[in-house]
């Protein structure tokens, strides 16, 4: 059966369907980037909302697609009235599929410009949220500040009314609310970033600030821009999922969400217009949300990307096929405890070592065969967020490298694609990184002098080099499984010395 209104009521009993109707919903958030994630947390967030007694029901969401490749999403909900299913893949409970309406329309912005920006002007319109990607800020990771040198930002100053940009488009809504009076929409970003409020904030600002400081002015004293951090493992949706949901439910969902059953969400309570009262279900407001982001941008972000390489070259396609790899495992959980937590410092709110071992359990799901390639992608704005804000922290204290080096390392030799892999990078940066990376050591040098990516200091330290150096040549002489068994060896027996040292010094 073709999902869509006119059949919700009857399809399958075992599905979980709203029990409002999504016809009669006002939109009170615009969300820009509806992709898997966002329809697997925060819209879910807004549906079990809309289902408690007494809601207000203001509290629609209409999506937006600034990128050419949302039109297969825009078009695939509106076939179905922008219904879609979520399913919930648990390793040790039985699967759970609910139909999610909290979307009731999505806006496609290359194809009409001026239906957004009316859209992002409309009084009702309270809040606006992003999920981006970390690379769709347009921040310099080396230096922190705003690239004014991106072609889209260039077209958009030059072309306010038909913007490309995120940027663009916000600073010409929030300029016409100001114009006609209008209360300004709080900024919430969705996105894995350190302080991602402040991060948009930051970006936007600096974007107005090259036409309008007027506007500027007013954006820094009347929008809010609350940090938050979010939290749900959402797997790439295959032709496997869609045919399990016909076979199972006879449910036709030309694009369902498949992810964990865990998701999290704690937020900053900062919005300077009205709010969804979210923490009905679930969602946790908070005064600062630093502690929280620390510790899953660290633990579970920067442990994606440490495993994401190996294991592709492992020849592993999903996580937990890493997680059953005993070799891999026991790196994965050095990484977490030797490399991440002493740099976490005393975080009060989260006990850390219950939520390692909730990380681990959740990464060995196998239900859920979250795609190893879909970690490896985009690695040129996640490394740079994710980990070398890690090794800068142990170069600062003096603590071992070992691992943090491999990881670099097993990065780059996925870039020069050493083990023939079927797939590479398919970002804008991996032709540039692939044309620089050699086994010889003035290549290495060029990769680690790359400052938009590793920064300034891990080029300066003698120690991480030579270590880069050393696993780049037994990755491409001896493969993943040998260099393992090194760093193991390794391991071992400096654990050994430390053991001896401590009982010569009792």
């Amino acid at each position: 059966m073709k999902l869509q209104h006119s059949t919700l009521y009857q399809l399958d009993s075992q599905l979980k369907i709203p029990n409002y109707d999504k016809t009669t919903l006002t939109q009170g958030i615009v969300h820009i980037g509806v992709g898997g994630f966002h329809r697997a947390h925060q819209a879910v967030y807004t549906n079990n909302l809309l289902m408690q007694p007494g809601c207000d029901s203001t509290w629609g969401i209409c999506g937006v697609g600034l990128r050419d490749s949302d039109k297969k999403m825009q078009q695939a909900l509106e076939n179905q009235d922008y219904l879609y299913s979520v399913v919930e893949l648990s390793h040790n409970q039985d699967n759970s599929v609910s139909i999610i309406g909290a979307i009731n329309e999505f806006l496609f912005a290359p194809e009409n410009p001026e239906a957004v920006l009316e859209k992002l002007s409309d009084p009702t319109i309270k809040i606006v949220s992003l999920t981006i990607t970390e690379g769709g800020y347009n921040i310099d990771d080396s230096t922190g500040q705003f690239n004014t040198h991106h072609p889209d930002i260039a077209y958009d100053l030059l072309n306010p009314k038909t913007p490309k940009t995120v940027f663009g488009y916000l600073s010409m809504a929030l300029n016409r609310r100001r114009k006609l009076g209008i209360k300004p929409f709080t900024v919430v970003s969705c996105d894995n970033l350190p302080h991602n409020g402040d991060v948009i904030k930051k970006a936007l600002l600096s974007f107005v600030e090259l036409y309008d400081l007027t506007l500027k002015r007013w954006i820094a004293d009347n929008v809010t821009f609350p940090n938050s951090m979010v939290d749900r493992i959402t797997p790439t949706t295959s032709e496997t999922h869609k045919r399990w949901l016909s076979d199972a439910y006879q449910l036709d969902d030309k694009w369902p969400v498949v992810c964990e059953p865990f998701s999290q969400w704690v937020i900053e309570d900062n919005f300077c217009n009205e709010r969804p009262e979210w923490e009905r279900v679930g969602v946790q407001f908070t005064s600062d949300v630093t502690p929280y982001e620390l510790a899953k941008i660290r633990l579970l972000n920067a442990s994606h990307t440490a495993m994401a390489y190996l294991g592709y070259l492992s020849g592993y396609q999903f996580v937990h096929e890493v997680m059953a790899d005993n070799s891999l495992l026991k790196f994965i959980r050095d990484f977490m405890d030797q490399d991440v937590t002493p740099t976490l410092g005393d975080l009060k709110e989260i006990n850390i070592e219950d939520y390692k071992r909730l990380l681990i359990s959740r990464f060995s799901n196998q239900k859920i065969c979250d795609q190893i390639e879909r970690l490896c992608l985009d690695g040129q704005n996640k490394i740079p967020k994710f980990l070398i804000p890690i090794i800068n922290d142990l170069i600062s204290t003096n603590l071992s490298l070992d691992r943090t080096a491999l990881i670099v390392a097993s990065w780059a030799h996925y870039l020069l694609n050493d083990n023939k892999c079927e797939k590479i990078e398919s970002d804008p940066a991996s032709i540039k990184l692939q044309n620089i990376i050699k086994n010889d050591n003035q290549s290495i040098y060029k990769f680690l002098e790359l400052n938009d990516i590793f920064g300034h200091k891990i080029i300066k330290c003698d120690r991480f080099v030579q270590l880069f150096n050393s696993y780049c040549i037994q990755l491409g002489s001896e493969g993943v499984a040998k260099t393992l068994d090194t760093y193991h060896r390794k391991s071992q027996h400096s654990t050994f010395e430390k053991q001896t040292k401590n009982e010569v010094f009792e």
